[in-house]
């Protein structure tokens, strides 16, 4: 049996993703899968042992180029692939599944895509609440109810690689002390962080109490990062925007606790097994929760959460502003 999935965008689902894999593997241990996605995904895919391949998908978000999706479906015809699972609900994310003329195609309606689809499903929330479960579902047929316990999320770590990043980012010493890992971006938007200064009393009180404290993140979470070390007399190694993926993967796996918000390194953390803090404020963990037992969650209950938005919609984001440090502090 030989599979193509249609991975999501985002780092968040994509680890989400792999509980999808283990399903399928499970029911077929010798299914061979191979995962379609952006490029940045194949240091989280080489990861996952229940992927056999992973192939670039070459275009950019948001493109549609139907001619050279064509194009690059007809080359994924030599494979012939027994199914493909489209996890995307967009129309465009189904077409390369049916120019490349795979058989089964299976996915959520998502964007009215009859015919694209063979097996497509209607979605009931209330039956597939969160998103793992909507993610899980399509390694069954139709209407089948999932079982009580899914696999979680894991990731395998490189050794050799660990002492290479260390050495790189000037972290041999400071690795020799507990280690706070702060990721205090989001990609969603501003709605779902923290407040910097927030981060910073944390990072603090850890400092001076011998710990080191490395801040992880994208280019996009620089000006943030950077505030966190004005606020700590830039006593913090700050890492946002300066690894590669695949080093923040293996280099998070050292953390004794990883302080987050609802991201997609708050996954990785999860799956990597670490200690992780989640702090939500505009999404909700009864959606995208951190897959793990060592995982605590906090929440504030307001009436106006979760709102979804990517800023907050009442101009006061008290769903984080009202978060204080001490909460977060009192659960390390």
């Amino acid at each position: 049996m030989k599979i193509l999935i249609v991975g999501p965008a985002w780092v968040g689902d994509m680890m989400m993703v792999q509980v999808l894999f283990k399903l399928l593997h499970q029911q077929n241990p010798n299914c061979e899968l191979h995962v379609l996605a952006p490029k940045w995904s194949e240091a989280l895919l080489s990861r996952m042992p229940e992927v056999k391949k992973s192939i670039v998908l070459p275009f950019s978000h948001g493109q549609l180029q139907l001619k050279k999706r064509f194009q690059f479906a007809k080359q994924l015809r030599a494979e012939k692939y027994d199914q493909a699972i489209v996890l995307p609900n967009s129309l465009k994310s189904a077409l390369i599944p049916y120019w490349a003329n795979i058989p089964k195609r299976t996915g959520w309606i998502g964007e009215y895509r009859f015919g694209l689809l063979n097996d497509a499903r209607r979605l009931n929330k209330k039956l597939f609440p969160k998103m793992i479960d909507r993610f899980a579902a399509l390694a069954f047929p139709c209407n089948t109810l999932l079982p009580a316990n899914l696999p979680i999320p894991s990731l395998q770590i490189k050794k050799e690689n660990i002492d290479v990043a260390l050495q790189q980012y000037d972290l041999i010493s400071s690795a020799k002390n507990k280690i706070l890992a702060l990721c205090p971006g989001a990609e969603f938007g501003p709605s779902k962080c923290w407040p910097a200064k927030y981060y910073a009393q944390v990072a603090n009180q850890k400092l001076n109490e011998g710990w080191s404290v490395w801040i992880f993140g994208s280019a996009n979470d620089r000006v943030i990062a950077e505030e966190i070390q004005m606020r700590t007399e830039r006593r913090c190694t700050n890492l946002a925007g300066k690894t590669v993926l695949s080093d923040a993967v293996d280099l998070l796996s050292l953390a004794t606790v990883v302080v987050t918000n609802d991201s997609g390194l708050m996954h990785i953390a999860a799956a990597l097994d670490r200690n992780v803090i989640a702090i939500y404020g505009s999404t909700s963990p009864d959606f995208t929760p951190p897959l793990s037992d060592k995982a605590k969650i906090l929440k504030l209950n307001l009436d106006c959460q979760p709102c979804f938005q990517r800023q907050c919609p009442l101009k006061h984001h008290n769903c984080m502003k009202l978060l204080l440090p001490a909460m977060v502090l009192e659960n390390f």
